[in-house]
């Protein structure tokens, strides 16, 4: 099992050209499963929201959600850089807030950092949070939580004028200390451009393949998410498919009397059946 990474080592990935592996989590055994893999960071993202609660969008999660599913998947993956979201309202109301938030993802969750949506608007946010001593992710491009905003999860810095204000978003993350950046749905000569511009490491969630490293959410890589695929959605397997078949096998065996059979069940001690069978027909 490798050493837990830090900013440290991210910086110098970038600076050396090795990708940095991102994915989500929710849960124990999968924080088990992507420490085995060799995962360079796990994000317990406000995607759970979607993905775990069946909620529309991401709005409705609340931070003790996310402190739950955080603390079971730094207990599931105790050597992997985590990253705790700031779930909607979490930070926007005033600082002193954001900074109790983000540091209960530390003092309750063990994380190594938080993530936080907006850029040049939340960059007061973004330096008071670096200013407590907080490892911070931005993120910019597609920001879910606001994407009535933006109308809808479309993506985003399509023209020269709307990359232009991508471009300044990220650097006003940067400016306001960020350590890292994640880019969601931006055109991928727009990520590139952010990639080599800024000094931090930079996060790609369908910004391309120039960033530093990439992000996928787990549901989607193993195909268990089934109300949409994203354009940016690689699938690895189809989880949904191997289950479902799965269930459906098991309802014909029970129907069927084909489950349970002799090797699934438990037998008396010898000479105990007999003992059991006098005991229920006398009836003591």
């Amino acid at each position: 099992m490798g050493k837990r990474k830090t900013i440290y080592d991210f910086l110098q990935m970038k600076k050396e050209g090795k990708k940095i592996v991102f994915l989500t989590s929710y849960d124990f055994p999968t924080a088990q499963f992507a420490e085995t893999a060799g995962l360079d960071m796990l994000l317990v993202g406000d995607s759970l929201g979607m993905c775990v609660y069946g909620y529309e969008g991401t709005v409705p999660v609340v931070m003790d959600q996310m402190i739950y599913h955080a603390q079971a998947v730094r207990r599931g993956a105790p050597n992997t850089f985590v990253i705790g979201d700031m779930p909607f309202m979490s930070y926007q109301s005033s600082i002193e807030k954001a900074v109790e938030n983000a540091g209960r993802f530390l003092k309750e969750a063990g994380c190594d950092a938080i993530k936080l949506e907006g850029g040049k608007r939340i960059a007061g946010v973004i330096r008071a949070l670096v200013d407590a001593g907080i490892v911070v992710m931005g993120h910019i491009g597609l920001t879910p939580q606001s994407s009535g905003q933006l109308g809808g999860h479309k993506a985003q810095g399509r023209t020269a004028d709307l990359a232009k204000l991508v471009v300044e978003d990220a650097l006003a993350v940067q400016a306001a200390g960020a350590h890292m950046i994640l880019l969601e749905a931006i055109p991928p000569e727009v990520g590139a451009y952010i990639a080599t511009t800024l000094t931090i490491p930079t996060l790609s969630i369908g910004a391309g393949p120039g960033c530093d490293g990439q992000l996928l959410i787990v549901s989607d890589l193993i195909g268990q998410f089934q109300a949409f695929t994203p354009k940016f959605v690689k699938k690895y397997c189809n989880v949904a498919e191997v289950v479902t078949n799965a269930m459906k096998s098991y309802c014909a065996d029970v129907r069927g009397g084909a489950f349970p059979e002799e090797e699934h069940c438990y037998r008396m001690l010898e000479g105990e059946e007999d003992k059991f069978k006098a005991l229920m027909k006398s009836g003591r």
